[in-house]
């Protein structure tokens, strides 16, 4: 008896063995994600061995997470980028981390220099990723996240203070009177137009102030960009003379304009190419003309 108990146990113990595991959907999807990114991985093994030297870029790009362990330390990654005609860095990137390392982290939006995202750290001077073209530059191309900022990841800096100081500025416009009729336009001349048309070309990229000296040594010094956005409404002959007096008083304080050491960095690097050193000179002799008494 205990014989024929032992035999069926050991048969249902074979039953069990030999039944097939059920596969769930979720290992499903797990199993075709990783035989297609193998897939993938051995195409792009095979692109980059047909590829010529001549047909490609080198990348050295800035690596930084502070939240990653193995991370943590600072250094460089290479990636090497299929080149084409008309490539930019913006693009150069791109296809690095869709190709290579998603975790690569950099900001872009627009991709025609309107935003001011990817302003980055290009071969030791600070352009824009979208506007800057691969041919222009030597191979290989080292990448960096703006100086004098903060890292959070990568190549993504901290702007908050950036934007604190364009805020300081209070950069909006104030007139002492409007049109009676709220559908009448305030009327400004060509002249006018044409003298603070260029310090409104400012896309608040921050390459400017990581270029500034003053900025990296004095953190409450307004900078460059904020100085232009001061001017932009000072000069405009519809600001009201009061609004103008309050916003002279804001640039000409300890760390406004009188820190400004006319060195040209700012001028050399903005994307926009706004003549930001000759704004600050100006507001100079503005805030000297307001302190003027002929009594």
């Amino acid at each position: 008896m205990s014989t024929q108990i032992e035999q069926q146990e050991t048969e249902t113990e074979a039953d069990e063995e030999t039944e097939p595991e059920v596969e769930s959907p979720g290992d499903r999807r797990r199993a075709q994600r990783d035989e297609r990114q193998a897939q993938e991985q051995a195409q792009r093994e095979v692109e980059e061995e047909t590829l010529d030297d001549d047909d490609t870029i080198t990348l050295k790009v800035f690596r930084y997470d502070p939240e990653v362990e193995g991370k943590q330390e600072p250094r460089f990654d290479d990636f090497r980028v299929p080149f084409h005609k008309g490539m930019t860095i913006l693009d150069a990137l791109i296809y690095a981390r869709d190709h290579y390392d998603s975790s690569l982290t950099f900001r872009h939006s627009c991709r025609q220099a309107v935003c001011g995202s990817d302003a980055l750290f290009v071969n030791g001077r600070q352009r824009l990723g979208c506007k800057t073209q691969i041919s222009e530059l030597e191979d290989p191309v080292r990448i960096e996240p703006l100086p004098h900022q903060e890292v959070v990841k990568d190549l993504v800096v901290d702007m908050e203070h950036f934007y604190d100081q364009m805020e300081a500025v209070e950069p909006y416009f104030d007139a002492d009177e409007t049109p009676d009729d709220k559908l009448e336009e305030q009327r400004q001349t060509r002249e006018n137009r044409e003298k603070v048309k260029m310090s409104t070309r400012c896309i608040w990229c921050g390459a400017c102030m990581s270029s500034c000296n003053i900025a990296a040594g004095d953190n409450e010094y307004l900078g460059p960009a904020a100085i232009n956005k001061a001017y932009r409404f000072a000069m405009d002959e519809r600001e009201g003379e009061n609004r103008k007096q309050e916003r002279l008083r804001i640039i000409e304080q300890e760390h406004g304009v009188w820190r400004c050491q006319t060195q040209f960095s700012c001028t050399e690097v903005c994307p926009k190419d706004i003549p930001l050193t000759e704004h600050i000179q100006e507001l100079k002799r503005e805030a000297v003309k307001n302190n003027l008494k002929f009594w």
